[in-house]
């Protein structure tokens, strides 16, 4: 479980904001839900940028909507990047007890 030592705080970017509804019809709101799922997951980076780590999670809102999340933390911000349903391939990864 990740426990942050400060009160969460998201900072959203115009852009993605505005991309993630058009693409995939995800709210802001819906997206920050997910951080607060008791039974998220957070996955192995695979890759990052060269300027900043980015992390991926999935989780469950509070409408039962099962995400899958990449974000980066920017001045103690989490700044969601991107946000969709997850696949049938990924669902597995938020269903399997750990």
């Amino acid at each position: 479980m990740v426990v942050w030592d400060e009160p969460v705080r998201f900072e959203w970017d115009e852009g993605n904001k505005d991309k993630n509804w058009h693409k995939h019809h995800v709210t802001p709101a819906e997206s920050e839900e997910v951080f607060f799922d008791p039974h998220k997951r957070f996955l192995p980076v695979s890759a990052q940028t060269n300027k900043e780590k980015r992390h991926l999670l999935i989780g469950r809102t509070h409408g039962k909507r099962t995400l899958f999340v990449v974000f980066t933390i920017r001045k103690g911000a989490i700044r969601i990047i991107s946000v969709r349903d997850l696949n049938k391939k990924e669902r597995n990864l938020y269903e399997k007890v750990p």
